[in-house]
């Protein structure tokens, strides 16, 4: 069978072409044919069977036709490529602002101090084993890894700058002076049948009055309200009544456990909840000593009303009316009995949170505060007694920014944080002593991580000036996670508490751990080596300090 190209006309297999209808006439030459030349007339063949109409299309190679697809093919491209360009730049563009707020460049940050040759002298053959233990270099990191030998100068800088100078406490009437509310409600003298510091304050109000009208704590948060509609119920109940007054029992704590936060604080608060004769404020962590007494109630909202003492002891009403009850039963009335129950108070900012003095006291130290909030406890509360809670500071540094950091949490970002933190604190030891630079609020605040909330040695030296060492327990919370029961048993001997069950002592020692790393914070990972390379040497002249005042070298924490 035959096909003309030209005509699309089906013929029979012994027709010619020239019977085609565009083609036909005795003096047909196809080489003429305007639409029949040979030389672009492709025919095309089938086999002989009868085959229905096709439509079959012609390519023919007319050159001013090609030359127009050409430069129309030539156009798209271009536009497509000046589009491409356009799109690349775009983000290449979203990337270097995006990378360079969040450190994932690959560029030297700004805390790259000149060209200096990596030393592997420079790091410790501890952390080199981290290193190769818990993480595997990326090459994302290789510009983190330059960062060491440049910020090691800056710690060098800052460990030249150490001393650990006593302070010099104030007078007490001094601290009247500054605080004359607060001396005028709490009495110095406490009930002598109380293992608790307590006292009986006339109350005036009537039947009508409610006693927690103007409670700071209950006005601020929603969270606190059912606590206190529920004292408003039994108020009345819990008055003493002697010679045509009232009288409500007041209450401090007998113990505070006063840091540090990251520290295993919540989960020695939550189990000593479980002792038959301990007893906490209404709120785990009121942190009035450091904050609301100032009227902070958080630090980038800037200060509001004072919260006064009063709002403090009302924290403690709940315990006060079983410590009531126990003093007003029959047994101790007729025996004398004295009462076992304490009350503990778990803010963990009270050890090192002293960022409000600047706004309130003179400043007459060269940047160092005059007062710190232990020279006020121990002005009420001589015999008290202290519990901190410690862990590795390099280990607490990163839990607290996972903790605390909003968005784009990333070990690179962790690692640019302390860079910008490290030289933050290098900036204020050139000036000013350690002291001042721990207790400044301006650079704690511009600081992007809490540096200064690891330096134990400081604020313990500082607690020290006050009260005595056997008044103070310091535990560590790797002890404290591989042997709960023996850390228990060291915190109810220096509690003096009164001995437990089988029963008891397992529901304490036996529950799960509170305030764990939640699984999204632990789906990042572990800090990058680097990082953990140049905060041990950071921390590692104060651990060294801390491991001398506490006659202990685990608290170096050479390997945790």
């Amino acid at each position: 069978m035959r096909y003309c190209i030209n005509c699309c006309i089906h013929l029979l297999p012994n027709d010619l072409h020239r019977q085609c209808f565009r083609c036909r006439g005795p003096n047909h030459n196809n080489q003429k044919c305007p639409v029949c030349k040979g030389e672009n007339k492709i025919p095309l063949c089938a086999d002989s069977k009868q085959m229905k109409l096709l439509a079959v299309l012609e390519v023919r190679t007319d050159p001013s036709e090609s030359w127009n697809g050409f430069f129309c093919l030539r156009k798209g491209k271009l536009c497509s490529l000046i589009f491409g360009l356009l799109i690349m730049t775009l983000v290449m563009a979203s990337y270097i602002l995006t990378g360079a707020k969040h450190g994932l460049l690959l560029i030297p940050s700004p805390f790259h101090y000149g060209a200096f040759t990596s030393n592997p002298s420079l790091m410790d053959n501890e952390s080199l084993s981290d290193m190769k233990d818990h993480y595997q270099p990326s090459k994302m990191n290789i510009s983190y890894v330059k960062d060491y030998p440049s910020i090691k100068l800056i710690i060098d800088t800052i460990t030249s700058k150490i001393e650990f100078v006593t302070r010099q406490r104030p007078g007490l009437e001094e601290l009247r002076k500054q605080e004359p509310h607060m001396f005028s409600v709490i009495p110095n003298k406490f009930l002598p049948n109380s293992k608790n510091p307590c006292w009986y304050e006339e109350y005036r109000g009537n039947t009508t009055t409610d006693p927690y009208a103007t409670n700071s704590y209950a006005l601020y948060s929603k969270r606190f309200r059912t606590i206190f509609d529920y004292l408003r119920k039994v108020f009345w109940n819990h008055l003493y009544h002697y010679k045509d007054k009232h009288y409500r029992l007041r209450c401090l704590p007998h113990f505070y456990i006063i840091g540090q936060p990251k520290c295993g604080t919540t989960d020695l608060y939550d189990r000593l909840r479980l002792h038959p004769d301990v007893r906490f404020s209404a709120i785990k962590e009121p942190h009035w000593w450091t904050r609301k007494r100032f009227g902070i109630i958080r630090l980038r909202d800037g200060f509001h009303d004072r919260y006064p003492v009063e709002d403090y002891l009302d924290l403690f009403d709940l315990a006060a009316h079983q410590i009531q009850g126990v003093l007003q039963s029959e047994a101790a009335k007729e025996r004398g009995k004295m009462n076992s129950i304490i009350i503990g108070e778990a803010s963990a900012s009270t050890m090192w949170d002293n960022n409000a003095w600047i706004f309130f006291y003179d400043n007459s130290t060269e940047g160092e505060p005059p007062i710190l909030i232990q020279d006020f406890i121990h002005a009420f509360q001589p015999n008290a007694k202290l519990i901190i809670m410690l862990r590795d500071p390099v280990e607490r540094l990163y839990s607290d920014y996972l903790y605390f950091a909003s968005a784009n949490k990333s070990a690179e970002d962790f690692h640019e944080k302390v860079a910008e933190s490290l030289q933050l604190f290098e900036n204020c030891m050139l000036d000013y002593s350690l002291r001042a630079c721990v207790y400044n609020n301006t650079l704690n605040n511009a600081m992007p991580v809490r540096l200064q909330v690891g330096l134990y040695v400081v604020y313990l030296l500082d607690w020290l000036t006050v009260f005595d060492k056997d008044q103070i327990l310091v535990l560590r919370l790797e002890d404290h996670a591989s042997n709960v029961k023996y850390t228990m048993h060291m915190v109810f001997q220096f509690l003096d508490l009164g001995p437990l069950s089988e029963k008891q002592e397992a529901l304490i020692t036996k529950s799960p751990a509170s305030n764990t790393r939640r699984p999204e914070d632990r789906s990042l990972g572990p800090m990058l080596p680097t990082t953990k390379a140049i905060l041990r040497d950071f921390y590692r002249p104060f651990n060294t300090k801390l491991a001398q005042v506490l006659f202990d070298d685990a608290f170096l924490w050479k390997r945790t």
